[in-house]
């Protein structure tokens, strides 16, 4: 490990980044210096447009990866080599803004009773029932179910924030027969060792092939369930606030996104502003 690349990890560690976190910036600089063979304190300004060049010409990188890697580069400069100045050759990319993909509650029905194994649709259920994000959902512990309570505790969710969910009964119910089958007692979803969590890919690739094969279109993904929480509970009358609270959203602006989907919303804003029908009205009187 080169003292560079040490000093960054101590510096994200000091500020209390997350360990994905941590692991995201340090592989996003070392490609970085990788693509011009030299340390990132022997590059500037051209370097830096250079390569997210490269990244969206040549790589055709996703947003989140260039994000990651702006953010990771930012990082590096202004904190660890004190170059303040750097900061304004680095900018944040503009995102597409994109409406999540949501099913309706049957289709939601159908994938997660397409999920061949016991332990990989509990995991799912227990996603759309909460509006857990897929790491707090395998980071969950035995010890997080409150069943007195009735919630479950998210520990170091998204920026390290700690926050509870209600734990419905039908959603008790189904973890208690989980456990009933698979005894967890460290993890309450472990991988092929009880010292390690489910790993991601496995539940994604779980649903995605639930997905095929009850024949949905939309392409899903355990995020998606996520997505059908927070609309299913917003057509519901559940307030934003509330559902902002339970994501775990640092903005009410990241929840608010659900106002453009949700159904309901949508027929309230068109349903009690039938602008055709008052015209055709005002026009026979």
């Amino acid at each position: 490990m080169t003292p560079l690349r040490r000093r960054m990890i101590q510096d994200l560690r000091i500020r209390n980044y997350s360990p994905e976190t941590i692991d995201t910036y340090v592989r996003r600089v070392a490609a970085f210096a990788l693509y011009f063979g030299k340390s990132p304190e022997l590059l500037g300004p051209p370097h830096i447009r250079q390569y997210q060049v490269h990244l969206l010409e040549e790589v055709r990188a996703s947003w989140p990866v260039f994000n990651q890697t702006v953010c990771a580069l930012r990082f590096l400069y202004k904190k660890t080599l004190g170059k303040h100045w750097m900061i304004e050759h680095i900018p944040f990319p503009k995102q597409a803004k994109k409406l999540p993909v949501v099913l309706s509650p049957k289709e939601v029905g159908r994938v997660l009773g397409a999920v061949r194994l016991l332990k990989h649709r509990t995991v799912l259920e227990t996603i759309y029932a909460t509006g857990l994000r897929i790491s707090e959902a395998l980071h969950l512990r035995v010890q997080d179910i409150d069943s007195q309570r009735m919630v479950l505790r998210v520990v170091a969710g998204k920026g390290r924030k700690d926050r509870y969910v209600p734990l419905s009964p039908t959603l008790l119910g189904k973890l208690r027969q989980y456990w009933k089958a698979y005894r967890p007692s460290q993890w309450l979803f472990p991988g092929r060792s009880a010292k390690t969590p489910l790993t991601t890919s496995s539940v994604q690739r779980a649903i995605s092939l639930a997905g095929k094969k009850a024949r949905i279109k939309k392409r899903v993904g355990p995020h998606t369930l996520r997505h059908c929480f927070a609309t299913h509970f917003l057509e519901a009358g559940v307030d934003l606030r509330t559902i902002q609270l339970l994501l775990g959203h640092g903005s009410l602006k990241t929840t608010a996104v659900y106002l453009h989907i949700a159904a309901k919303s949508l027929e309230d804003a068109t349903g009690s502003r039938d602008l055709l029908k008052t015209v055709e009205a005002r026009m026979a009187s």
